[in-house]
């Protein structure tokens, strides 16, 4: 009975691995919507312990500013840095495009925006430094002047983002 439990339990993880898209299939998917609806490629690279991560797919999913991400990004996700039981979690080739990316040993969440021929146009990267998921004023103010200069159908609602991505102090 054991041996079964391990036998399918094997099975799985090689299903769910063949099943997965790779780098390549996901962004070039993304590339060709974003052709088709005029419109760049917000992508992200993150992983399931990451909890900037998790906060800014949140943020940008907020009811104040979804509308303005869908309306101007095609949203992309690759996964990386996923070690053990979860390293299946990876998307194939997502660790060598997020260094083609110029995120090596950046940290996450690393994003990077794209134009319909992947081109980068934007990344999350101050002066070499990754500000993730923004949260301070300065890296909000940066995420709005990347936005600003990369989206193509809608104009920023500035104080909308920042309402949505600035970290409030708890009092």
């Amino acid at each position: 009975m054991k041996l079964k439990s391990i036998l399918f339990s094997l099975f799985i993880v090689f299903a769910s691995a063949l099943n997965a898209q790779t780098a390549n299939e996901i962004m070039n998917k993304a590339y060709y919507q974003a052709k088709i609806e005029n419109k760049n490629v917000f992508l992200m690279f993150h992983a399931s312990w990451c909890g900037w991560c998790k906060k800014m797919e949140k943020n940008m999913e907020d009811p104040l500013v979804k509308a303005y991400f869908d309306q101007n990004y095609v949203k992309s996700f690759i996964t990386v840095e996923e070690r053990g039981e979860k390293a299946t979690l990876n998307t194939p080739g997502g660790a060598e495009l997020v260094v083609q990316l110029g995120g090596k040993n950046q940290g996450l969440p690393y994003w990077v925006i794209l134009d319909e021929k992947g081109t980068a146009l934007k990344d999350s990267k101050i002066n070499g430094e990754n500000v993730g998921g923004p949260s301070s004023e300065k890296e909000v103010d940066y995420l709005i002047s990347t936005l600003a200069t990369t989206s193509k159908n809608q104009k920023i609602d500035v104080e909308k983002i920042k309402e949505v991505f600035i970290l409030k102090k708890k009092s």
